[in-house]
């Protein structure tokens, strides 16, 4: 392509990208591709399982020999900064830069001010949060008492110490390192309540619990630095002994800018600009992992111990539920393998309708057909009931060939101008609660290449600037998204006491991240 010289090209090798890649993600902003097509969403009875207790009792039995056998692994996407927790909390303290006075801040809300509003909750609730004894001993190394401020209504300082670096520095953090629940007398960070997690349904019969994190470069220290001052406690408390490993998403996966124009955006040096490609480039992280199933979860999904049970019953079902249906797959691709009877043949293809919602290509070779539909990396996935929060649903999605998959879709993939398409996601009654337990490896045991099973042209193309001037960024297929498109999906409804996310800091104030 003309657009790339023989610098441009030479940067590109140099940073482990392929120039190839390069050029088609060029070309995507060029021609961007067609939007997803929602054919509808999907409801219980129609591609959402409420299971049974007899099913459910089933998968604990599954998961109890899978679990003992080493078999889990949990996966955690921590690298993303928590600022956007303190949205309101920043832009209300840059227009009172002197001094946020609740009387003040009051006022504000009172006339319709959505992020004085947010901040007055957080003042009248300061008492509440878990960091709390955290913040009023890093103020008191400089003679600041936080009771008092709090008391008089003086509001500045105590935001500057939690959020600023002179202080706990929570607007840099990631979401991980942040002080999430009270205990008596004591706090747990998300980071911790993992660990607790993953003791209670990853631990192997040798105590064993395995986790993974993905985590930023400028962060991966204070992870680590948390995990040696922690670690023994929990391990004692729980009798587990943790194997911990951490990776960062790769700079090879970051993905060329353009401007309004869609030339390469070009930084003051000449150089190309490349940005983080979202949490879709850690489906290389997943397939750099030596596992079997993975039980993947966002950081900030996570509970106090006294809501922990119907958490941990459910983590444990997603997993055993998977095992019982791989077990299923694996046995009708062997039957499929080198001399299928026409039984064997047509049972597959009951089975793959029936049990997975797939249909196998119309081909003369049906055993061919039906080993490719069956022979790909699993996934069941936990859909809570949508009650408006902001994210993606489970759709069946017709694809180019014509034929319907059951799909997680975001906003941003629909047609914006398609009154019908918007109308279908709008209709969607669950919600995509990043709540999934993946098999990544084969009938054989054989780890999949999960990049092959990738969506490449379920890309975002999102508005950005750099220094002031406009660009248009790409973000790759989302990792439940379109680079989990090509997997084999389930969705099952799971309770509503599932899903806690904290999207902004007063979520921390709601029932489900509260003291008992």
């Amino acid at each position: 392509m003309s657009e790339l010289c023989e610098e441009d090209l030479r940067q590109v090798v140099d940073s482990g990208r392929s120039p190839d890649a390069v050029r088609s993600q060029l070309e995507l902003f060029a021609h961007p591709p067609d939007a997803v097509r929602l054919e509808r969403p999907c409801t219980p009875g129609d591609g959402i399982r409420v299971l049974t207790q007899g099913e459910m009792q089933v998968a604990l039995e599954k998961w109890r020999h899978a679990c003992a056998a080493g078999r889990l692994l949990k996966f955690v996407p921590a690298s993303g900064a928590a600022t956007r927790m303190f949205k309101s909390l920043l832009a209300l303290r840059a227009q009172m830069p002197e001094e946020m006075r609740r009387e003040a801040v009051t006022q504000c809300a009172a006339a319709g001010d959505a992020d004085a509003a947010e901040v007055a909750t957080f003042m009248d609730s300061l008492h509440r949060f878990a960091f709390g004894a955290e913040l009023a001993q890093v103020m008191r190394r400089d003679r600041l008492d936080l009771n008092a401020l709090a008391e008089q209504g003086r509001f500045g300082a105590i935001v500057d110490y939690l959020l600023g670096a002179k202080g706990l520095d929570y607007a840099s953090l990631p979401k991980g390192l942040l002080a999430f629940h009270r205990y008596d007398g004591a706090s747990r960070t998300a980071f911790e309540e993992h660990l607790v997690e993953a003791a209670a349904y990853v631990r192997d019969e040798r105590g064993v619990a395995r986790l993974h994190f993905t985590v930023s470069p400028q962060h991966r220290e204070r992870f680590a630095a948390l995990l040696e001052r922690v670690r023994p406690d929990y391990e004692r408390a729980y009798d587990a002994r943790f194997e911990i490993g951490f990776s960062e998403q790769k700079e090879s996966t970051d993905t060329i800018a353009v401007d309004a124009d869609n030339r390469p955006f070009r930084l003051d040096d000449g150089r190309l600009l490349f940005r983080p490609g979202g949490h879709g480039a850690l489906i290389e992280n997943l397939n750099d992992l030596a596992a079997d199933l993975i039980s993947i979860k966002n950081v900030d999904n996570v509970v106090p111990d006294h809501l922990k049970a119907i958490v941990f019953e459910w983590k444990r079902v997603l997993a055993g539920y998977l095992v019982a249906l791989q077990e299923s797959i694996f046995a009708h691709v062997a039957a499929l393998t080198d001399d299928p009877s026409a039984a064997a043949v047509d049972a597959a293809e009951r089975f793959a309708r029936a049990a997975l919602g797939l249909l196998p290509a119309a081909t003369a070779d049906r055993p061919a057909a039906l080993r490719r539909l069956l022979d790909r990396p699993i996934r069941v996935c936990g859909m809570v009931r949508n009650t408006g929060e902001p994210g993606g649903g489970p759709f069946w999605v017709r694809g180019g060939d014509g034929r319907t998959s059951l799909q997680i879709v975001e906003r941003a993939q629909v047609k914006a101008d398609s009154k019908t398409q918007q109308a279908i996601f709008a209709s969607s009654t669950h919600f995509n609660a990043v709540d999934l337990v993946c098999g990544v490896r084969d009938w054989r045991g054989r780890p999949f290449d999960l990049t092959r099973h990738v969506d490449p042209d379920a890309v975002f193309i999102a508005e950005k600037s750099q220094d002031g001037r406009r660009l248009k960024a790409l973000e790759l297929p989302g990792l439940w998204n379109g680079g989990m498109a090509d997997w084999t999906t389930i969705f099952v409804e799971v309770p509503d006491g599932t899903f806690s996310p904290v999207k902004t800091i007063n979520d921390l104030l709601r029932p489900e991240h509260q003291p008992a």
